[in-house]
């Protein structure tokens, strides 16, 4: 079984845009986030809106990559042996663990419930302790890190959900 598949991650890492529009645009959080940060785009002095967005899209493949790592249990099996390079090497209990359990877990829902987790507990602490440092207010905090939890959700579901033979929904077992 592939773990690392790359067109879920390729995906998954256009979900933080796709979410970034939502979430930022002026009738959802956009305007409280303009306001908490300053950022003012009648000022005249426009961002370079082409690198930012790729700049966004590169490190969300980052993301999308470790999330396939964190949601996909079977990743850590083959860890265990040293990596796909020794899969012909490994000891006969690796090839019947795979076998009893090479496709438990793989669902839509269970990877969002890990994008969540790791949203709300890694990445929402980090986008706190930063801009407490950076004295940002709560507000600040609450949209930017509340974005981090949403889009990790959507990005574990992808990579974890988007199997060889499409996408697998079930039930968090």
């Amino acid at each position: 079984m592939d773990f690392i598949n790359f067109t879920a991650i390729f995906v998954a890492a256009l979900s933080s845009l796709l979410v970034g529009f939502i979430w930022y645009s002026p009738k959802v959080f956009g305007n409280i986030w303009m306001r908490e940060t300053g950022v003012n785009m009648e000022d005249g002095k426009k961002p370079n809106m082409a690198m930012i967005f790729t700049l966004v899209y590169i490190y969300s493949v980052f993301i999308a990559f470790i999330l396939t790592a964190l949601t996909i249990h079977q990743s850590g099996a083959l860890g265990m042996i040293g990596g796909p390079a020794f899969i012909d090497k490994a000891l006969p209990s690796y090839a019947a663990f795979m076998a009893d359990y090479g496709g438990t877990f793989r669902s839509f829902q269970h990877g969002a419930l890990h994008g969540f987790m790791t949203g709300l507990l890694l990445i929402m602490p980090v986008v706190a302790i930063n801009s407490l440092f950076e004295k940002r207010s709560w507000k600040y905090i609450l949209v930017t890190g509340f974005y981090w939890v949403v889009t990790c959700t959507i990005m574990g579901g992808i990579v974890c959900g988007w199997t060889k033979d499409g996408f697998h929904f079930s039930s968090i077992h």
